[in-house]
Formats: C-alpha cells, sequence, structure tokens
C-alpha cells in the first residue's frame, strides 16, 4: 500500500503510479539524481546519462491537453476492464503534459470530442475501470478538463 495511502482511498489497478496527498490523487514517477530527467513510470535506471542513481518524484495533479482522441471500440487483449464488445463504452485518451515537461499517456474522463482542446487545463483523478472477481471495483488514473469558477470549460 502506498504509503500516503488510507484505508478509505479506491483499490487501485496500478497503486504504484499514483500517490495520495491530502486526499487528492497525484503521479508518482522518478527523477535521475544526475541529470534531472523525469521518467513515469518510475524507472530503475537513466536513458539519458545511463545513472542507476534514482529518485521517487512527484509529478503532481494538473496539466495540459498535448494531444487526445477517442477510443470508440474494444481494445484487444491485454486490455481487461471486464466489458464485452456488448457494453463497451468509448472513452477519452490523451497525452497531459506535467509541469516536468513529461508527457503523461492517460485515460480521460470526457469522451465528447466538443468538449476536449489541446491546450486546455487538466486534472487528475481516479475513476472505476474494472472490477475484482469479488465484485470489487478497481480504479484508474484519468484526468479530466478544469472547469473554470463560473462553470465553463476551460478551453486553453
Amino acid at each position: 500500500m502506498n504509503e500516503n495511502m488510507t484505508a478509505h482511498q479506491p483499490k487501485l489497478a496500478c497503486p504504484h503510479l499514483i500517490g495520495f496527498n491530502n486526499g487528492r490523487p497525484s503521479l508518482i514517477g522518478s527523477r535521475c539524481a544526475n541529470c534531472g530527467e523525469v521518467y513515469f513510470p518510475a524507472a530503475a535506471g537513466c536513458t539519458r546519462c545511463l545513472c542507476t542513481e534514482m529518485t521517487p518524484a512527484d509529478l503532481g495533479d494538473e496539466g495540459i491537453l498535448w494531444s487526445w482522441t477517442i477510443q470508440d471500440f474494444l481494445p484487444k487483449e491485454p486490455y481487461n476492464s471486464g466489458e464485452t464488445e456488448i457494453d463497451f463504452q468509448p472513452y477519452g485518451v490523451g497525452y497531459v503534459q506535467m509541469p516536468s515537461g513529461i508527457k503523461v499517456e492517460s485515460r480521460l474522463s470526457v469522451a465528447d470530442p466538443e468538449k476536449l482542446r489541446i491546450g486546455m487545463a487538466m486534472r487528475l483523478d481516479v475513476q472505476p475501470y474494472g472490477k475484482t472477481p469479488a465484485g470489487e471495483s478497481i480504479h484508474t488514473f484519468v484526468f479530466s478538463p478544469i472547469t473554470s469558477a463560473k462553470g465553463g470549460e476551460n478551453h486553453g
């Protein structure tokens, strides 16, 4: 269990990718101790300078939508959300550029092309992805558009 996680946090598909700070999810990667290159997911060594001294890096919970598409058909294996071709629901997929500069591929909480714009501000969240054999929900990370104080979406 992630050291920042508490008992009320959701069951995660990949708990090593997400930490929680004050109840908010944050992506966890690594940074090279020698050259500062950032990786997500965390890496054991640096491909830039070949250093093997890596430190954990909190990548934050906000970024900018760099590119996106809508996944409108059931992906092939090893994808396993428990859906079938009959009940599959399309979802957004995008690259979100984090403040460190690294681009993270992620599901998006929005699957409507009219609500996605390159350059818009995005915030990390978690949402149900599938279920365990016992029926418990498994969550994954997603990015959602940040809405303005007026309730409209921020289109960058």
